[in-house]
């Protein structure tokens, strides 16, 4: 018994820490943004992507929105490529914004790109959007 307790002590120390890394707490889980702007960089990146968009706010200054995305592995069988999104791409936007209301951050829903596709993280079987 006591070997077990151990060892699930020491699996336990080391899982907590990956859920803590992923934990989605800091954004809202119900409410999504979609902003327009333009790509300033994407890091096709394990463990997760990035789009960096550089979005004009209401006073017209432009204001950096980092989207954090999946892994590479994921977004490939989503349609993805490593160039599929490249610096002075006009796309738009969604995500999961910061609960706190300040801009910058988002965990990443979906993009329109220019030619008017739309990608997810997921294939649309799997509950992404339909690539149209």
């Amino acid at each position: 018994m006591k070997k077990l307790i151990i060892t699930s002590a020491l699996v336990l120390s080391v899982v907590a820490p990956a859920f803590a890394h992923h934990s989605p707490a800091a954004f809202e889980p119900q409410k999504t943004i979609t902003l327009t702007g333009t790509v300033k960089e994407f890091r096709w990146q394990n463990p997760h992507s990035w789009i960096e968009v550089m979005v004009p706010n209401d006073k017209g200054q432009e204001v950096l929105w980092a989207f954090e995305l999946t892994s590479p592995t994921y977004l490939v069988r989503a349609g993805w490529k490593s160039n599929t999104l490249k610096p002075g791409d006009k796309v738009t936007i969604s995500g999961r914004p910061l609960k706190s209301g300040e801009p910058g951050s988002a965990i990443f829903t979906s993009v329109m790109l220019a030619d008017g596709r739309t990608l997810g993280e997921r294939p649309a079987r799997l509950g992404g959007p339909a690539e149209k």
